[in-house]
């Protein structure tokens, strides 16, 4: 299996100078774009400012990093690593459930950082109705090819917006009406007696924190699920799909 991810890993990036800034100059949908730290060159340098401009993360590491995940062992201090496909905004999902006619149901991760949960969370939005998915710049997986072959292509078809400010994205829901439910263990409504008929943003946390602090704080309301067994907690993509079909249950007169 990590063979495989690395093979993966591999097939997704562009390595080497030129190449970066052609890519960037294209409009090539780039997840993030690796740089040697300490490097001064002007041409690293170039390429670090185009990215941003263009909202693309920048990330400075160690040269012994980028040799390790150098496909062609020729990378000259720079590999970007591609988006499948090109990321929304939160506007753009709120105007696909207007277009529908339908309330906004939006899900939001909290720094899902395993690839594999955030495509399985992305599979689920997509089954259950969603009209977009919201994931942070930092911290957070992007929408990589593993994170699509997880979604068993769902991703092809969610619309998923990358925000630098998580707390913000969620004030800016709520400022359009959208009521904020986070997902977490000591959670003070109970899902069976949460009412999600209302425009939605379901919020979930991180695989080993949960929610963060002032995340949690935007949030309207927070929903723990039932648990009968020894285990107190569910992994992340597990729980964010029973939320969501509770979500779908509720928006379709209890007839999911």
């Amino acid at each position: 299996m990590a063979e495989l991810q690395e093979r993966e890993l591999k097939n997704e990036m562009i390595e080497g100078r030129n190449a970066v800034i052609e890519a960037l100059r294209a409009g090539r949908a780039i997840d993030k774009i690796y740089l040697a730290k300490g490097d001064v060159d002007k041409t690293l340098g170039h390429i670090a400012s185009k990215a941003r401009a263009a909202g693309v993360v920048v990330v400075e590491c160690d040269r012994r990093k980028l040799d390790f995940m150098s496909a062609t062992h020729a990378h000259q201090g720079v590999i970007a690593l591609c988006a499948v496909r090109a990321y929304c905004t939160v506007e753009d999902i709120l105007a696909l459930a207007a277009e529908r006619e339908e309330k906004p149901f939006v899900i939001v991760c909290d720094e899902i950082s395993d690839p594999h949960n955030l495509g399985a969370i992305i599979r689920s939005a997509e089954c259950a109705g969603a009209h977009g998915v919201v994931i942070p710049k930092r911290r957070s997986a992007g929408l990589t090819t593993i994170v699509d072959k997880a979604s068993a292509g769902a991703a092809e078809h969610m619309l998923i917006a990358r925000v630098p400010n998580l707390p913000a994205a969620l004030d800016t829901l709520k400022s359009r009406g959208l009521w904020v439910y986070g997902t977490a263990a000591d959670g003070s409504s109970p899902l069976w007696e949460t009412d999600f008929t209302g425009p939605t943003a379901l919020v979930i946390g991180s695989e080993g924190d949960g929610m963060g602090r002032l995340v949690r704080e935007s949030c309207d309301f927070t929903v723990s699920l039932p648990m009968k067994g020894q285990l107190n907690s569910l992994n992340a993509s597990a729980a964010a799909s029973i939320v969501m079909y509770e979500v779908l249950r509720q928006r379709s007169g209890g007839k999911a």
